[in-house]
């Protein structure tokens, strides 16, 4: 039995896990202009549920448009000014939005929801923490914000 299990019928024992700002695995999924590192995985801690870790988003980058499938993402600002692009569709046309957040803030990005990241600081890097319902890094790039019943073709995902 793994040294981190308990016996099975016995919840109440299992150890802790303590990942260091050292011990951040970069065995993740990555995206051009994002560095991703893995804190609490399946890899990393055994975690079934849960997918917790940093990323760091060069100067002036700007994400593809795209979704995350099923998967509900939290994301908390360590440092810089991310933005983060999405369509209001309440109106009678949709409206691109955007949350300038800053250091403290947090942002969730509901399940399937269209959306993109940007860093528009031309000089300084910003690092955020993220938190995922899924172990996968579920990234669906589409070619806009767009849902398609406002004319633009269905994506297969990427």
């Amino acid at each position: 039995m793994p040294e981190d299990q308990a016996p099975i019928g016995d919840p109440f024992h299992r150890r802790l896990h303590h990942v260091g700002q050292g011990d951040l695995s970069s065995e993740t999924a990555q995206t051009s202009g994002m560095v991703r590192r893995a804190a609490i995985s399946e890899a990393t801690v055994g975690s079934s549920r849960l997918w917790m870790g940093q990323t760091h988003v060069a100067p002036a980058t700007i994400s593809a448009d795209h979704h995350h499938g099923d998967s509900e993402t939290a994301i908390y600002v360590v440092s810089g000014t991310p933005s983060f692009v999405f369509l209001d569709m309440d109106g009678d046309e949709p409206r691109e939005v955007r949350i300038d957040a800053r250091p403290g803030d947090y942002v969730f990005v509901p399940p399937f929801a269209p959306h993109r990241e940007e860093n528009p600081d031309p000089d300084n890097e910003a690092v955020v923490v993220i938190a995922r319902s899924t172990q996968e890094a579920i990234v669906v790039n589409l070619p806009s914000l767009l849902p398609p019943e406002h004319g633009r073709p269905p994506s297969s995902g990427a």
